[in-house]
């Protein structure tokens, strides 16, 4: 989160794969050298999650800033960055053994800062794989297929994916129509699922379906290759465009008995996936907004008009000082979401609230960002205009904004106006 940066631009030559990288940001920290952290939040951190934080941090800077522009701007996926994940030691969502890195909800947050500080795409590619895949199979998995899949899929040599939007049920998740039905050891699936992440490429996919018999929402795993599951590319994104979902068909999909998740029992259990993953999504808003914030500052200080630095000028500190209110007050919002997560104490109502008011905080403080640049604010190489298009889809996913105030409000009042 520094007090102080400065900007230069470096000229790159991409990646090895030879992606175009344009002109990137370097950041130099002064003091700090953690990102904007007004109000001393790493005072609070232990060593261990302050490692995580440098360790994904420096990844952001050193890694992903240089190269991610023009794999954003192609729509292609970042392979080599996703890998490095893996091999950071930064994928796990604080699951507790099963290869997994032994991280606190704090660190978790904080890796997820981090990385959407770097690219949106790069975050939301975690939150599949980590808060929603293997989430899913460490809460309502046996202990056989935890086994089987966690270890691979924290090293990102296995990969995953969460399929419970279908294409006329997007905040009316609960209404799904994928139906399930027993027919001696296996399953037979048959609906329609959209907006699935990494849906087209996941060597195994957590899909939510209703049984036929009992009406209840159920969990599956299917394995890649399974006939009867097909998957197709969403192309014409503009934001996220780093990643990808599919809109997916399952034809009498025959799933074993023994890839059914025994605890997931109804859609209370998938629900309870969803409420752990809305509270990263906050800590995702955060960074970037803070990526807005820090570019912005920067830029004001090396900028030159009218014969004085931009930052010298009162509206442009004024303009500042209330992107860097709001970025103090989602850090806030965070680091009380990760001490309540520790505790046990998070519900479903407070990451709701969490989410809501950090993603709609983001969007005002990129808005700001973008023209506090002027004409260099759309262009790619200062980064602000794809975090810009990028924080879209996290305002929306994992329950809009009206969702989630229906949410609070419904627990505040006691009266549902959902219909």
């Amino acid at each position: 989160m520094s007090d102080q940066v400065t900007m230069n631009h470096r000229a790159t030559n991409g990646d090895a794969a030879g992606h175009p990288a344009g002109t990137g940001l370097q950041y130099e920290g002064i003091g700090r050298s953690l990102g904007t952290d007004y109000f001393h939040i790493a005072d609070q951190l232990t060593d261990t999650e302050l490692d995580y934080w440098r360790r994904t941090r420096d990844f952001v800077d050193d890694e992903v800033l240089p190269v991610i522009n023009g794999y954003w701007e192609n729509a292609e996926l970042p392979w080599p960055l996703f890998k490095r994940m893996g091999e950071l030691g930064i994928v796990g969502d604080f699951i507790d053994g099963y290869g997994c890195p032994e991280l606190s909800p704090l660190a978790v947050g904080l890796i997820t800062m981090e990385l959407n500080r770097g690219d949106g795409s790069l975050g939301t590619f975690l939150g599949v794989q980590a808060g929603l895949a293997m989430r899913s199979i460490a809460m309502l998995g046996s202990e056989e297929q935890k086994q089987r899949w966690l270890p691979g899929m924290a090293r990102l040599d296995t990969l995953g994916a969460f399929a419970l939007t279908e294409p006329t049920h997007g905040s009316d998740s609960v209404a799904l129509e994928t139906s399930a039905r027993r027919e001696g050891d296996h399953w037979v699936i048959n609906g329609q699922k959209k907006w699935i992440g990494n849906g087209t490429l996941a060597d195994v996919v957590v899909l939510w379906a209703r049984d036929e018999a009992d009406g209840r929402v159920k969990g599956f795993l299917v394995e890649k290759g399974t006939p009867g599951y097909a998957a197709t590319r969403i192309d014409g994104k503009g934001s996220l465009r780093s990643i990808w979902q599919a809109e997916i068909t399952l034809t009498d999909l025959h799933v074993p008995e023994s890839n059914r998740l025994p605890g997931a029992r109804s859609f209370k259990d998938a629900g309870a996936v969803l409420a752990g993953t809305r509270n990263t999504v906050a800590w995702a808003a955060l960074g970037h907004a803070t990526a807005a914030y820090d570019i912005a500052a920067a830029y004001a200080r090396q900028r030159t008009q009218f014969g004085t630095p931009l930052h010298g000028f009162q509206i442009v500190q004024q303009r500042l000082v209330r992107m860097l209110a709001e970025v103090c007050s989602m850090q806030l919002y965070c680091l009380q979401l990760a001490r309540l997560q520790e505790a046990g104490a998070l519900t479903d109502t407070i990451a709701a609230l969490a989410k809501m008011n950090n993603t709609r905080r983001a969007r005002e403080v990129l808005a700001e960002g973008r023209d506090l640049l002027g004409g260099n604010g759309i262009l790619l190489d200062y980064h602000v205009i794809r975090h810009l298009a990028d924080i879209e889809a996290l305002h929306t996913y994992e329950g809009t904004e009206t969702i989630q105030t229906l949410i609070v409000g419904r627990d505040i009042t006691g009266v549902g106006a959902f219909a």
